[in-house]
């Protein structure tokens, strides 16, 4: 079983991109952090700093395009800044609502799942598309207060609602832009 800790922090955009951070402070491929980025017209692109962290969430995740680039991320108690050479994204986060206690793989992906989709309109489990499974424990969830990204200087406007699917993979973001502490589990059983 793979197990990622860290945070997924997401929001779209009045220009229609949308960015989902993915921070990952412990995991089998050790501390890393990568951008899935959906473009207005659906193109799909992982920006990631090493070639072994591309390839580990292309194989799992739906991308057009994969850009190998360093990353200079910047990160506090409640904010990310993230700058490539021609992506720049800058997310901060309110107050989080804890869920202290550990749950089993089994209320994840049944009780958790119910609420989770009910609520967020998300999925705390599903298939990969290299059919792992996958089961997504929140530990904490907190909404995006402010927020500012920008490609090649031109800026993507002011944060907004998910208006529809981005298709990275089983699950989308909630729609709200948000920061989520997250365990990620991977693996066949």
């Amino acid at each position: 079983m793979d197990i990622f800790e860290g945070r997924i922090t997401s929001s779209a955009f009045s220009s229609g991109e949308r960015i989902v951070i993915g921070d990952w402070l412990h995991s089998p491929l050790g501390s890393f952090t990568n951008i899935m980025w959906a473009r207005p017209d659906g193109k799909r692109i992982l920006v990631s700093s090493s070639i072994e962290c591309a390839n580990y969430v292309s194989n799992i995740y739906s991308f057009e395009e994969v850009i190998i680039a360093p990353l200079n991320v910047k990160r506090n108690k409640n904010k990310i800044e993230i700058e490539s050479e021609d992506l720049f994204v800058c997310l901060e986060w309110g107050w989080s609502f804890p869920i202290p206690f550990k749950r089993p793989r089994w209320f994840i992906s049944s009780v958790e799942y119910f609420f989770a989709n009910l609520i967020f309109g998300t999925k705390t489990y599903g298939r990969t598309n290299n059919n792992m499974k996958e089961w997504y424990m929140v530990r904490s969830i907190s909404w995006v207060k402010k927020g500012f990204a920008k490609y090649k200087q031109e800026p993507f406007g002011d944060i907004s609602k998910l208006s529809d699917s981005i298709n990275f993979g089983f699950s989308d973001p909630p729609d709200k832009p948000s920061s989520v502490r997250v365990t990620s589990m991977i693996g066949k059983n």
